[in-house]
């Protein structure tokens, strides 16, 4: 018997969170028994199929003050945080209501080159983005409902080994993931990832070992959940990054200082995801999860997360091009997945018009890449390195949904520069030795790329 005082409101979610996180299949019963008065049970908590530790249970008894009846002994309860006025959540509702809205997949007005970027090397493949990315982001919606795209076998209980943490640092409902039945994954995917489960030394990415957990990222979309990453995002730019060049790739000369433009890209193509999640649950009229939320302005965010950022506009572009470079490489090979796994809507994506440029001005990006990486293809050793600890750096992520979608985003950009820079003299890797993961993380990661891009259009 544990008095409130001692164990405040917020702790029981605490709880909550510590057996949901780690159970297969999240139980709870709650019920106020006559002999213990004001009290409720978390009555058995069973841990089934911890991915760490093989047929581990745990349970776990606790007794809390309810709520409920705390108000008749005490004469005060704690105000549920979903009660509060809006206002009192963040910014007043004044700034929203003219915040502008995201159109999916339409995109009225072109937003002008100049506010974007000044590169002229990139400027003509950012605009063929710019007139063709509608198209190509409804194209790669309709893929988003195959398993071959949306099923993916990830260690959510790993554990961080770059950052000290406290345990916890997500509470709200939206951070929270469970897996699929086991008989909704496809035998063939299944079967498929157990079988190029291999362990590379130096290999360009480092996926989790498959098992019979698997998560459906249509069932968890991306959004905007209340999760502060900023310990993590420092931790990239300050040791994934090159020091030696600017972080967010404003020096140039050599693949280290793209290598770095590449993974702003990834911090601007988040940053676009948090944004276009914030305008949706203004959109459908939902209440924003968390202990008093501060960034719910879409307006505010798109201008502090995106235009107050040096290049963080062209960076998310230069991601594009990268991303759209590796998928023509390996175009051969996903249409020869598309046949063997029955996916016809591939088929469709290679018929846009931004993977048929004719001009090539989409490559300009990984032109510039292969032509320094060319120039030092013994270094490249740091590339992979780099790449498979940024995966690894997603553990850190105390959100699961967030490092679900994390640990898909870097696998794919992972893929891409093993892609374009990859094999025995940095020419770029045979797209025949690519993983089911990584060509599903590759496509999923061009289509989340799509669709920041045609959030940034409609925010502009």
């Amino acid at each position: 018997n544990v008095q409130f005082d001692t164990l405040p409101h917020l702790w029981v979610k605490r709880i909550s969170n510590i057996f949901s996180r780690r159970s297969r299949h999240r139980r709870l019963d709650i019920f106020h028994s006559p002999l213990a008065g004001p009290l409720f049970k978390l009555n058995c908590w069973e841990v089934e199929k911890l991915q760490k530790k093989r047929m581990m249970r745990l349970s776990f008894l606790a007794f809390v003050a309810s709520a409920t009846f705390y108000p008749t002994i005490q004469g005060f309860a704690p105000t549920p945080l979903r009660s509060q006025p809006r206002q009192q959540l963040g910014t007043p509702l004044s700034g929203r209501e003219n915040a502008p809205r995201v159109q999916k997949g339409k995109t009225s007005t072109m937003p002008i080159l100049s506010s974007v970027s000044s590169n002229e090397e990139l400027l003509p493949g950012i605009q063929s983005i710019q007139q063709g990315n509608a198209e190509l982001f409804q194209r790669l919606e309709n893929l988003r409902g195959v398993p071959y795209f949306r099923l993916y076998s990830v260690d959510i209980l790993a554990s961080c080994e770059y950052l000290p943490q406290e345990l916890f640092e997500c509470y709200t409902e939206g951070c929270e993931i469970l897996p699929v039945d086991e008989e909704e994954v496809p035998e063939n995917i299944r079967g498929m990832d157990r079988q190029e489960a291999v362990f590379e030394l130096d290999g360009w990415g480092r996926w989790d070992m498959p098992t019979e957990d698997y998560y459906d990222i249509q069932d968890y979309t991306e959004g905007y959940t209340g999760y502060d990453g900023s310990d993590v995002w420092n931790y990239i730019h300050d040791r994934i990054c090159f020091p030696e060049y600017d972080k967010f790739g404003a020096s140039t000369g050599h693949w280290k200082a793209d290598f770095n433009k590449a993974l702003s890209g990834l911090h601007s193509l988040i940053s676009a995801q948090v944004i276009r999640g914030i305008q949706e649950k203004i959109d459908n009229n939902e209440p924003f999860d968390g202990d008093g939320e501060i960034h719910t302005d879409p307006n505010a965010e798109f201008q502090r997360r995106l235009q107050s950022v040096p290049m963080a506009m062209e960076n998310l572009y230069f991601l594009h091009m990268l991303l759209l470079a590796a998928v023509t490489r390996a175009r051969d090979r996903l249409l020869q997945e598309s046949r063997n796994y029955g996916v016809m809507e591939v088929q469709s994506v290679f018929d846009s018009q931004l993977l048929n440029d004719p001009t090539g001005s989409t490559a300009a990006a990984s032109r510039r890449f292969q032509m320094y990486a060319s120039a030092d293809p013994n270094g490249l050793w740091e590339a992979r390195m780099r790449t498979r600890e940024l995966i690894r750096i997603m553990n850190c992520v105390q959100c699961n949904k967030c490092r679900l979608h994390g640990k898909i985003s870097t696998m794919g950009l992972s893929t891409a520069l093993k892609l374009l820079l990859g094999g025995s003299n940095g020419t770029g890797e045979d797209p025949s030795r690519i993983h089911r993961v990584e060509l599903s993380t590759l496509v999923t990661t061009l289509h989340k790329c799509s669709r920041a891009i045609d959030t940034c259009q409609s925010m502009q």
